[in-house]
């Protein structure tokens, strides 16, 4: 027996409805308090009445009823004001607060499922249960996952809000960036937006050549001798550039064109960037204020200088091509970058049309097609837009596999008769 399994059967109320502490005095839940996930009792708030008297307080749990001393809990002022002592097993009978013993208050059948479920080697536990889940089950818990996600992208942004003194530009920059790169340059993508700020880019954004030698030479693609007149061009503008800003370059080695497509190489992925800010300028705010999703995506509808149209490389002449950003580019870009922006925003200033906002920008963007994503539409798990396909990603990363399926609502829908299936 774990204490986690525990505060599943109290939470969701799945002990037996005739309960009793140890002395034998009857236990009614009226209401089961919060879970704490900080130090001190594992409920709060609760509210119970034992025998005749009504008690508003809190809640610990043990697997053994000795556990209480084996923690110190007797000496802990933060345990005065528990009220009930759940236990698995009452092995000791020198506890002064009510106890109330679990150990055949609650159906074995629940207990099997959850081992079963964990220790199980499939990608998610459920794989083979899944299907049974109605619709309306998994929209509403993928929404909550969605959000679940958003607020954890929310603290990334405050950190960086924080680091950079809330220039929300700055930090719109930087996410856009590290999403550019997709997942193989993003870590690139993000040091060449930290060691070379917006506000130096925007200081010469009204010359796109300028912009291009800012970004190419601080990512190190102009550290070589090549006659080219067009890196001739770039590399006389950064010199002066260099200079000015006192920029150290990184080394081109950082950026990794293995297997990849050439229309994702990182230096057509940098032309892209600078005519993108060449275009916009400072554009969170304009996103911020744009009515329509139209709007935003036009955005990012930018034109990158001739070279590029017949480049994906230096030095390396292909056949011409419009090298616009692509729709799975900017879906990346807004779902990664955009969205999360937008929903902390609105958290932050108190503003819900920003976060509802967000909201609808992911319903209106077409989902994301990755591994995962495949994976659960194979098992018959389909995502119709990115706010279905962002729950799906949290579930797998913060619930499958992490084995944490009782705080899913799929294992409790799929173990109770009280669920939708």
């Amino acid at each position: 027996m774990k204490e986690n399994f525990m505060y599943y059967l109290w939470e969701n109320r799945l002990l037996s409805n005739s309960l009793t502490t140890t002395d034998g005095r009857e236990v009614v839940i009226l209401k089961t308090g919060s879970r704490n996930t900080n130090s001190g009792p594992d409920f709060v708030d609760a509210r119970i009445k034992i025998g005749e008297t009504l008690w508003a307080g809190n809640v610990e749990m043990h697997v053994l009823a000795s556990d209480w001393f084996r923690h110190g809990h007797q000496d802990d002022k933060a345990y005065e004001n528990v009220v009930l002592h759940v236990v698995y097993e009452y092995d000791t009978d020198k506890l002064s607060i009510p106890t109330l013993e679990i150990v055949d208050k609650f159906s074995l059948d629940i207990y099997r499922h959850y081992e079963s479920f964990v220790q199980s080697q499939r990608w998610i536990p459920c794989e083979k249960l899944i299907d049974k889940v109605h619709d309306f089950t998994w929209m509403s818990w993928s929404e909550r996952l969605s959000m679940e996600r958003l607020e954890s992208q929310c603290n990334a942004v405050m950190l960086k809000l924080e680091a950079t003194h809330y220039d929300w530009e700055e930090v719109f920059y930087q996410f856009l960036m590290r999403y550019f790169g997709l997942k193989t340059n993003n870590e690139a993508f993000e040091r060449l937006a930290i060691m070379l700020p917006l506000r130096q880019i925007l200081k010469h954004a009204d010359n796109l050549l300028q912009t291009e030698a800012f970004l190419f030479g601080a990512a190190g693609f102009l550290e070589n001798d090549s006659d080219e007149p067009y890196q001739t061009l770039l590399r006389r503008e950064f010199g002066m550039l260099r200079q000015k800003f006192n920029i150290i370059p990184m080394s081109a080695s950082q950026w990794k064109f293995l297997r990849m497509r050439p229309v994702n190489f990182p230096t057509l992925r940098i032309a892209q960037i600078a005519a993108l800010f060449h275009q916009n300028g400072v554009f969170f705010h304009t996103i911020r204020d744009s009515p329509e999703i139209s709007d935003i995506r036009n955005m990012f509808d930018v034109k990158v200088s001739e070279y590029w149209n017949i480049h994906y490389v230096f030095d390396k002449e292909s056949r011409f091509y419009e090298k616009r950003i692509g729709d799975i580019v900017i879906n990346t870009l807004i779902i990664n970058a955009i969205v999360p922006l937008l929903f902390c925003y609105g958290k932050y200033y108190g503003l819900d049309n920003f976060t509802n906002k967000s909201l609808s920008l992911l319903e209106e963007t077409a989902t994301e097609n990755n591994v995962l994503i495949r994976k659960f539409g194979a098992i018959g798990i389909r995502a119709v837009n990115s706010l279905q396909s962002q729950g799906l990603l949290r579930l797998y990363e913060h619930y499958c596999r992490c084995r944490r399926c009782l705080e899913c609502r799929i294992f409790f829908v799929l173990t109770s008769k009280k669920g939708g299936c």
